[in-house]
């Protein structure tokens, strides 16, 4: 029943995604698209507490459990960065707005960026810890909780993992190819931002003013 569920709340995500999308762009309807995207995390609240029945009705922790976790983690960390990249399509797309800048390619904005993306990797290791230790502690010393225990290894391991590839950006930055132009079509920019991804958007905003000035 777990396994079910955790593919229909993937199979739901991304028809309440395309749903929410069509009607913001291609139905004009932004309010009903926000309703729908704002229904997505109910997706993760239901198979939350879908998995505690299942455990307070006797199951046995099995790998469908940690599965659940890990799923509702990945969601919580890489989530809206999924829905944030599709929504800039749409509306480049659909919406007549500026098609959405690529991300860094080349030396440190690229490694900032695999950093920023490691940190959602991170946030959903501990998300689905916590899931995993809130269940152990729910079970209790009755249940056998080892393959609890278990994922939550696998979570971190994978962070861990995903933590290294971020890394090496950092330590062997990836230079650009010879002759590369740094301008505004690369999507690259020596100017300073909090977040990477802001840099193209600064840009795009400088070249305007410079144009309404002219």
């Amino acid at each position: 029943m777990i396994v079910t569920l955790i593919v229909i709340c993937e199979i739901g995500f991304w028809v309440l995604l395309a749903a929410g999308l069509a009607a913001r762009y291609l139905l004009k309807m932004p309010r009903l698209g926000l309703a729908l995207l704002l229904c997505e995390p109910l997706l993760e609240v239901l198979l939350l507490v879908v998995t505690a029945i299942d455990l307070k009705n006797g199951a046995e922790p099995s790998w469908r459990h940690g599965i659940a976790a890990l799923y509702i983690g990945y969601t919580v960390g890489h989530g809206h960065r999924t829905v944030k990249w599709l929504d800039g399509h749409a509306a480049h797309r659909f919406g007549g707005a500026p098609a959405p800048p690529k991300p860094p390619q080349f030396g440190m904005a690229r490694a900032r960026h695999e950093g920023a993306v490691w940190l959602g990797s991170v946030i959903a290791a501990a998300v689905a810890s916590g899931l995993l230790l809130l269940a152990i502690w729910y079970v209790g010393d009755d249940g056998n909780t080892d393959g609890l225990r278990s994922w939550i290894f696998v979570a971190w391991r994978a962070a861990g993992i995903h933590g290294l590839i971020a890394l090496s950006y950092a330590i062997w930055p990836k230079k650009a190819p010879h002759g590369f132009s740094h301008g505004f079509s690369h999507g690259t920019s020596a100017v300073p931002a909090r977040d990477p991804e802001d840099v193209p958007d600064r840009l795009v905003r400088s070249a305007r003013k410079d144009e309404e000035q002219v």
